[in-house]
């Protein structure tokens, strides 16, 4: 098969905006939601755990009484790293914070300005800086992420302090993504690519269920499979999750009061 042909196929397989009818439409709805809960939430926006731009996060105290501790959902969004903001998906944290659950919503540094080894290092550094808050010390902690997200959520399950990983519909052999054109901003080698895939890296963490939607590309649904499947034969605590009739994008509906990815949160988290 030509060069031309394999980059071809392989940014096709991963084209979600193009698989997904009206796949803007729901984004630009899926925002406006979460300035809905901006307006009902005392939410401090945009605090630094680091000093570049996006180097900053919003925090969303939970409701009810032990608000103080209740545990912490660390949401980090997707965009193949090289797109979106934690503005896009404030919505997402509605139905955590009515069932007691703190939520962060994590910013990072896009590709081109940064690699994804430093965009690792971002989110690393970011739960690093959360540690070090009195008030986040000691509660428990689980780190959730959609689609890029998910992969750099799993890149961390290794890390200390964390109660549990949630990963949803996310990237996890980095091989694929370097054949077709999202690498164009990414630069992946095969360094990288060996380094930055966490199907590669099957040694102990926190936790995991690996979600995805039955809509979603068989490439992406593929992805989480084999990472699941890994992580049991590694003799890893991880579940598998396909959800059905969800697709890329609206599997992030599953976060609110009764969906499974809350639903899956809330065990991690002990609740």
């Amino acid at each position: 098969m030509s060069a031309d042909r394999i980059r071809e196929e392989a940014t096709r397989a991963y084209d979600n905006a193009a698989a997904v009818p009206g796949a803007q439409a729901w984004l630009e709805a899926f925002r406006a939601r979460g300035q809905d809960v901006l307006r009902s939430t005392p939410v401090q926006r945009d605090l630094a755990y680091g000093s570049l731009p996006r180097q900053r996060y919003d925090w969303l105290p939970a409701r009810g009484a032990d608000a103080a501790q209740a545990p912490l959902l660390v949401y980090v969004h997707g965009g193949y790293w090289q797109s979106r903001a934690k503005e896009d998906f404030t919505a997402i944290a509605e139905g955590p914070l009515d069932q007691g659950l703190q939520v962060v919503l994590a910013g990072y540094t896009l590709a081109p300005q940064a690699s994804l080894p430093d965009i690792v290092a971002e989110i690393d550094a970011l739960l690093g800086h959360l540690r070090a808050q009195p008030r986040w010390a000691a509660v428990p902690l689980v780190l959730a992420g959609h689609s890029a997200g998910g992969h750099l959520a799993c890149m961390l399950r290794a890390r200390g302090g964390i109660q549990g990983v949630l990963g949803i519909s996310g990237i996890y052999d980095l091989g694929p993504i370097a054949q077709g054109a999202l690498n164009d901003k990414l630069g992946l080698d095969d360094a990288q690519v060996l380094r930055c895939s966490p199907l590669r890296h099957l040694g102990p963490g926190a936790p995991t269920v690996l979600a995805w939607g039955e809509a979603e590309l068989p490439a992406l649904q593929r992805q989480s499979r084999d990472y699941a499947d890994a992580l049991q034969r590694a003799g890893e605590d991880a579940r598998a999750l396909a959800l059905r009739g969800r697709n890329h994008f609206d599997i992030l509906e599953e976060f609110d009061t009764g969906g499974q990815l809350l639903l899956q949160a809330l065990r991690l988290a002990g609740r």
